[in-house]
């Protein structure tokens, strides 16, 4: 036989594909904190959404492609006016949800947001209820959003354990989009065969470079991407249901799966069984609109900056201990070009609480960084030393440590004690902690949009877990329209 022709066989889908479909259709959920904390992160992660209207340049982009097109049934936007189809409603609650880089986050091998899968599952919430009611069925419940938005984070958070994207240059976010495709899948009614074709299809994908959150190319590009990921997932899924067909060795083809052409041959599996870990154990980005990596780094700032606030054009240097992972994502020197480069510089980060006492979403704008050029006169002043404890313990299971610590020196020869913050409020070592704040947070943030009684309204019911599940999806949507 010539050796000059491949083999037409298709194999059984790949185990990956299997085991992630297996769990989204079959797997019951029984674990009362990963239900308490999916409530906390929908309350969280809908307030980041809320507060991301405030900023032109997120809401510009928010909308339908072609003005005044009306969609029966339509997925409605939180805190706008918009109903929109399911696709552009997961790429609009998407985008509002991490332009600030304020929501949840997952730090492992791979980096991530698990609650970027909210504006698929919400989306597709919302149009299904609607579309039950309109034939006289009952429609979804908000358990049953609690329910997809556990499992998307289980997906994303164990695929992130042990695969590092990031070192092959692709973004976290083709694990939004593979996550959200499995549970969206299902959602819709997909069958288990269905649930691992789209599967196939998200991973087939053209994945997204990592370019645009890096010196030199930061930008805003990082504030959609992961909308864009998860309205590619409701595309996906929408496909395959009108009977478009699979691939089962998407993964392990050789020469031309995903593992030899994109992963340097390197297996795809997971590093644990899929159930509840993820949500349980989510960090929360309680106080800083920040990139994770630079929280406690920020938490340190903050309790200097009254020791060093009217010394500032005392400083001499500035030493920064940090994790590896800060080093290799957010540390860099030089012009920083708009918001989305200087909400991923440490240096920055560290530098405006320093001075002001304070971080928040509008000290990344033009206009501020413009009218404090001491900002940049401390960067040129910050040393970053790798402490090979603090990148150790980051990726200990038992630690999940985000260690930063931050000293300052003057001129005089004089130094601030060395501040030393291993675990950001939103850790889940510091839970009792930090849920208190979660909720004040997005009592504030709600109040950027809605009237004092409406706010109420929310909140009470967001507050109280079991009203909470019970509500129709749509009725709670309702609450969210302006």
């Amino acid at each position: 036989m010539s050796s000059n022709v491949d083999i037409n066989e298709r194999s059984a889908p790949d185990t990956l594909l299997v085991e992630i479909a297996d769990y989204v259709c079959e797997t019951q959920i029984n674990s009362p904190t990963a239900y308490t904390t999916a409530r906390h992160c929908l309350m969280d992660t809908l307030g980041c959404g809320l507060l991301a209207l405030r900023f032109p340049e997120c809401s510009k982009l928010l909308g339908p492609i072609v003005e005044g097109t009306i969609v029966p049934h339509g997925a409605r936007v939180p805190g706008t006016s918009f109903r929109l189809d399911p696709v552009k409603a997961a790429w609009d609650i998407g985008c509002i949800i991490r332009w600030l880089d304020f929501n949840d986050t997952w730090l492992a091998a791979e980096w991530g947001h698990p609650s970027d899968n909210l504006g698929g599952i919400l989306a597709v919430a919302d149009f299904i209820s609607q579309q039950r009611i309109s034939q006289g069925q009952a429609p979804l419940t908000m358990h049953d959003v609690l329910t997809a938005m556990i499992k998307a984070h289980e997906i994303q958070g164990v695929l992130a354990l042990n695969h590092s994207f990031n070192r092959v240059g692709l973004d976290h976010v083709l694990l939004v989009k593979v996550a959200s495709t499995a549970v969206i899948t299902h959602m819709l009614g997909g069958t288990r065969e269905q649930v691992i074709d789209a599967l196939s299809h998200a991973w087939l994908d053209g994945q997204a470079l990592r370019t645009y959150r890096h010196a030199p190319n930061a930008g805003s590009r990082k504030s959609w991407a992961a909308g864009d990921a998860t309205s590619r997932a409701v595309r996906l899924a929408d496909i395959v249901l009108r009977g478009e067909m699979g691939y089962p060795s998407v993964l392990s083809a050789p020469k031309w799966g995903f593992q030899d052409v994109l992963f340097k041959g390197e297996p795809l599996q997971l590093a644990q069984p899929l159930h509840s870990y993820v949500m349980e154990n989510v960090l929360f980005k309680i106080s800083f609109p920040a990139e994770f990596h630079a929280q406690t780094a920020v938490e340190a700032a903050l309790k200097l900056h009254p020791h060093v606030k009217h010394r500032i054009n005392d400083i001499e240097k500035i030493v920064i201990h940090t994790h590896e992972s800060a080093i290799r994502i957010i540390s860099k020197m030089g012009p920083l070009n708009n918001p989305a480069d200087r909400d991923h510089c440490l240096q920055y980060m560290i530098a405006v609480p320093l001075i002001t006492g304070s971080l928040q979403a509008e000290h990344y704008e033009d206009s501020f960084h413009n009218a404090h050029p001491e900002i940049d006169k401390l960067r040129q002043k910050m040393a970053i030393i790798e402490d090979q404890r603090f990148s150790r313990e980051y990726l200990e299971a038992d630690k999940r440590s985000i260690a930063n610590a931050v000293q300052v020196f003057f001129t005089d020869g004089s130094a601030t004690e060395q501040i030393t913050v291993e675990y950001p409020i939103g850790h889940q070592r510091r839970r009792k902690e930090g849920i208190p704040l979660l909720e004040e947070k997005f009592r504030e943030n709600l109040a950027t949009r809605f009237p004092k009684m409406r706010v109420k309204k929310i909140y009470d019911l967001c507050n109280d877990q079991q009203q909470l599940e019970r509500t129709p999806v749509n009725t709670f949507m309702d609450l969210l329209m302006i």
